[in-house]
């Protein structure tokens, strides 16, 4: 053997022994006294159970029946529905909503500042700082503002132009508005 075990072999009765040791050993160690366990459980027992609130009651659904016979489609137009609508419009105030919007309309008229004009060929155009900084030039016959505002005058000192506002669905009037000059190092 030379200092080293190989291998220990027992024979099947010696396990067999030592298996039955080991069990009795380690049974010995938990002894007989079990009283804190059967307090624990006999508490765990005695806790009032909570109780599960009985589900809501399913309330039935009446069904529904749509019959599409006798109303109007809203994908045609009907001409006495079309007439309605002109008559509400009456004075003939709409915006144009077929041509194609500038890009001073993407802004509310109140976020966009004149700075300036520039006469160029006998033509005075309006510098307009938007909101995000950028200057605009832009002359009478140009739109700016959400209302559909049209530009009509360009003075030195301030734009003139009509905004189309809604008075109610269908109904539009006109409204004067005016982007002045603005203020640079206090002065106008």
């Amino acid at each position: 053997m030379g200092g080293h075990l190989k291998h220990l072999v027992l024979p099947c009765r010696s396990r067999l022994l030592v298996s039955w040791l080991v069990a009795l050993g380690i049974s010995g160690c938990a002894g007989n006294d079990l009283t804190d366990l059967e307090a624990y459980v006999a508490e765990v027992k005695a806790r009032q159970k909570g109780s599960v609130e009985p589900l809501p009651e399913i309330k039935t659904v009446e069904p529904f029946v749509f019959n599409p016979e006798d109303l109007r489609d809203p994908f045609i137009i009907d001409d006495n529905v079309q007439e309605t609508v002109e008559a509400r419009i009456g004075n003939g105030i709409r915006p144009d909503i077929k041509r194609p919007k500038e890009e001073l309309e993407s802004y509310e008229l109140d976020t966009l500042r004149m700075v300036g004009t520039v006469n160029r060929h006998g033509v005075l155009w309006g510098l307009v700082k938007a909101g995000d900084g950028t200057i605009h030039r832009v002359r009478a016959g140009n739109h700016m503002g959400k209302n559909f505002g049209k530009i009509v005058n360009i003075k030195e000192s301030i734009i003139e132009l009509v905004e189309i506002i809604s008075e109610s669905p269908g109904a539009w009037r006109e409204r004067k508005a005016a982007l002045d000059l603005a203020e640079v190092g206090g002065k106008k």
